[in-house]
């Protein structure tokens, strides 16, 4: 079976897809946003070490078992959370990670069937593990009633990988920025196949929703008017205030320490409303 590195399990979730629904956040992810709200998703950990010495609670630790490649490991049960091997690591990556096989990763979902509606795979990019995805989503379907989403940045063409599109419930799609110059400065990546993944999703009536989150120092009318332009009173689209909590130091200083004022949000509201996006609005509590 395949594996992935899971960064963190909710194990119930009312604001990711419709329902109550498990999320997986997986680890690693293409773009580099200045405003990301979970950056220690973003790189993987290569087992510098530089995070053990420090570690309060003697949670982790280096294994010598592959020689000449060390590898850090994570005590889940001593563990209290405190942030420190983040605050230390050059990558800001996280060594709390955990490699499941597809079969276990079922297998857990499995016992959480009776609660939930379904799961929704976040990250990090889910979508950069798309030959894990495929075989999970097999096992869901085969075995379960439950539905499947991914919350995507839109870097990867979905449209070649039709046998992980027709096991797919549903995309929640990110729009990040209004132009190719914004979207580039922003997260790294060009715009272009994030517009061409939504117009591919609506002829397949899998885009759930668009969303983006909205910053101060950003050209947040211009996301706002392409954003209204790709939905519609059945597609709705998702606006999220930028928060400072958990963004990396250069994010704070280019987008501040305060969220956008409410006033601001209700008049980019109000554009995308009057530009024909009837299912917009502001949602203030999810932002991942």
């Amino acid at each position: 079976m395949k594996t992935a590195l899971i960064n963190r399990i909710i194990p119930f979730s009312s604001i990711d897809g419709p329902g109550n629904r498990m999320v997986l956040f997986f680890q690693g992810c293409n773009y580099t946003c200045t405003y990301c709200h979970n950056p220690e998703t973003i790189n993987t950990c290569n087992s510098c070490g530089l995070c053990v010495p420090g570690c309060p609670v003697k949670a982790l630790s280096i294994s010598t078992e592959n020689g000449s490649n060390p590898k850090v490991l994570w005590n889940p049960e001593l563990c209290t959370d405190c942030g420190h091997c983040l605050s230390v690591c050059p990558r800001i990556s996280s060594p709390k990670v955990r490699e499941y096989s597809s079969g276990d990763l079922f297998a857990r979902i499995e016992e959480a069937a009776p609660f939930i509606r379904g799961i929704s795979c976040s990250g990090g990019e889910a979508t950069l593990q798309i030959p894990f995805l495929t075989e999970l989503f097999r096992l869901i379907k085969e075995n379960t009633d439950l539905s499947c989403l991914i919350d995507c940045n839109g870097g990867v063409d979905l449209s070649e990988h039709p046998d992980f599109m027709e096991l797919c419930d549903g995309v929640m799609m990110d729009l990040k920025a209004g132009t190719e110059r914004d979207h580039k400065d922003l997260t790294g990546r060009p715009l272009a196949p994030v517009i061409r993944n939504i117009e591919y999703l609506k002829t397949t009536d899998k885009l759930t929703e668009i969303r983006s989150v909205l910053a101060p120092g950003l050209n947040n009318r211009s996301t706002v008017e392409l954003g209204a332009s790709l939905a519609s009173s059945e597609i709705p689209y998702k606006l999220l205030p930028y928060r400072p909590q958990g963004v990396r130091a250069a994010g704070v200083k280019q987008h501040g320490r305060q969220s956008m004022t409410m006033d601001a949000m209700e008049e980019l509201l109000v554009l995308a409303i009057n530009l024909g996006a009837a299912g917009t609005r502001i949602i203030t509590s999810d932002l991942s």
